[in-house]
Formats: C-alpha cells, sequence, structure tokens
C-alpha cells in the first residue's frame, strides 16, 4: 500500500513538474540564460583562450533545450530531407550541430558582462504548441540588440527551433546556404562541404 501511495505520489509530482514546465517557455529561457551567463562568467578568463570550455558549455546548457532535429530538417529543406537516406540525416544532423556549437562560440567567446532581459509573452500559453520570446541583450559598451526566440512543445517540454538577430531569422539564413549547395552537390555534397568547414574551424 505505502509503495503504491509512493508512486502515485511520484507520479503527480512529475506530471506537475512538467505541467509547469510545458506552460513556462520564458522561465525555461530565463533559466537557460542565467546558467549560461554564469558559466561565461566563471570562466571568463578562458574563453577565448581555449574554445573548448565554450563548446562544454554550449553542450551542457544550450543544446539540451534545442530541437536540434527539427533545426536540422528546416534548414535543408523537406525535399532534400524526404530524399535523404537515414545515415545522410543523421550525419547532417550531426555536423549541423557542430555549425551551431562553433557559430555560437564565436559569439559567447566575447562575452563581456552583457546581460539578458526577456520580455512577457504576449497571448495566453496554454494550448499553444509554439510561442515567440522576445528578448534585448543588454550590452555595457553599446545598444542592445533584439534577439527573439520561436520554440515548440515537444514530449511536455517547450525546445527553441528559431531564433532571430535583429529580425535576421537563424533558420531562413542557413536554410539560403545549404539551398545553394544543394542546388550544386545534392545532399553529399552538402554534408561534405559542411564538414570540411567544421574540421578547419576546429583546428583554428
Amino acid at each position: 500500500m505505502r509503495i503504491k501511495i509512493a508512486v502515485i505520489t511520484l507520479f503527480t509530482v512529475l506530471f506537475s513538474v512538467l505541467t509547469w514546465a510545458a506552460s513556462s517557455p520564458l522561465t525555461m529561457l530565463q533559466n537557460t540564460s542565467d546558467q549560461m551567463l554564469a558559466a561565461l562568467q566563471q570562466n571568463k578568463a578562458s574563453l577565448k583562450s581555449d574554445p573548448q570550455v565554450v563548446y562544454g558549455i554550449i553542450n551542457r546548457i544550450l543544446l539540451p533545450h534545442m530541437d536540434i532535429e527539427g533545426m536540422s530538417r528546416s534548414v535543408l529543406g523537406r525535399d532534400a530531407w524526404a530524399q535523404a537516406t537515414p545515415a545522410q540525416r543523421q550525419q547532417f544532423t550531426q555536423q549541423f550541430t557542430t555549425l551551431l556549437i562553433h557559430t555560437y562560440s564565436s559569439a559567447f567567446a566575447q562575452y563581456n558582462n552583457q546581460t539578458v532581459k526577456f520580455f512577457p509573452i504576449r497571448g495566453d500559453v496554454s494550448g499553444q504548441s509554439r510561442v515567440q520570446v522576445n528578448s534585448s541583450i543588454v550590452r555595457p559598451d553599446g545598444p542592445a540588440i533584439a534577439v527573439n526566440y520561436r520554440l515548440i512543445l515537444l514530449g511536455g517540454e517547450w525546445k527553441v527551433y528559431d531564433f532571430s538577430v535583429e529580425g535576421v531569422s537563424m533558420l531562413q539564413s542557413f536554410s539560403s546556404q545549404f539551398a545553394q549547395q544543394l542546388s550544386q552537390g545534392g545532399i553529399a555534397g552538402v554534408i561534405q562541404q559542411l564538414t570540411r568547414h567544421n574540421a578547419n574551424s576546429t583546428s583554428r
């Protein structure tokens, strides 16, 4: 009887946590941002000299809250994704993830005590599977930068699937880049070129 009560209690707590998490995309972003900024501040002295430090922070704190597979599918395009083999999809997703890490790390390596201000979500989030959260990066040495996040609800958790900086969408930027490469070398050519680009970035 005690075991049954314990199981029911545990289930109730887990359900409550999932419900709370699903209804709080803003809270998820704020918590993730706070963890990122704390980690960057703690490792500030080595951010520029040791890229692996930034890579580790991104992998540990940021990537778990991103819809990597959905982003990979979007930037490659519906037709190209459908025509790709499972192995090619996996290879592209792995290389695209590496590209994201390198892209983020370049920005985070320049960390200089910036802070992030998130704005309240317009409208009611309950019952929604996609939302947008607007924010502003406050810099001590320049004007604020507008960054907007688009999130999707997956398995009871909010995941970032796109973000825009000053109105420029990350997904659209990468999608345009890959579309040109697809027209020249197909999915195999894209993977090869992306792998080569990532290898060169890592060796710098």
